[in-house]
């Protein structure tokens, strides 16, 4: 079962993706409130997916996105973002990012884009 890295610093955030992906069979589900957080985990767990927000404390998202990127250069990170961040989204994209998913999103967006990401 793949391991997922849940990266938002908004805890009710970390939670809806949590539910909808337990709901479908994922259980080894790991959480990182910033940026910071999110590489140190990463480093700790080598997760299969980082899903993280773009937007955060401390680090943001692409600057946690180009930290884990220099260590894993194969590593699968999606983003999400809100709307009105697409100059963010280009810049995820070209710094490795392999998706994004804009918020508010719905449980089977995120689950479509899971599967598609760990093939």
């Amino acid at each position: 079962m793949a391991k997922i890295l849940l990266v938002d610093d908004a805890s009710f955030m970390r939670m809806m993706i949590k539910d909808a992906l337990t709901k479908n069979g994922y259980s080894d589900i790991y959480e990182a409130a910033d940026g910071v957080e999110a590489v140190a985990k990463y480093t700790e767990i080598h997760p299969d997916l980082v899903i993280m927000d773009i937007t955060m404390p401390n680090m943001d998202g692409l600057g946690a996105l180009k930290a884990i990127k220099q260590m894993d250069p194969s590593a699968n990170v999606v983003m999400c973002s809100a709307m009105g961040q697409e100059a963010m989204v280009i810049e995820a994209i070209k710094s490795g990012a392999k998706d994004f998913i804009v918020k508010p999103f719905k449980p089977d967006r995120i689950l479509k884009t899971v599967t598609t990401v760990l093939g």
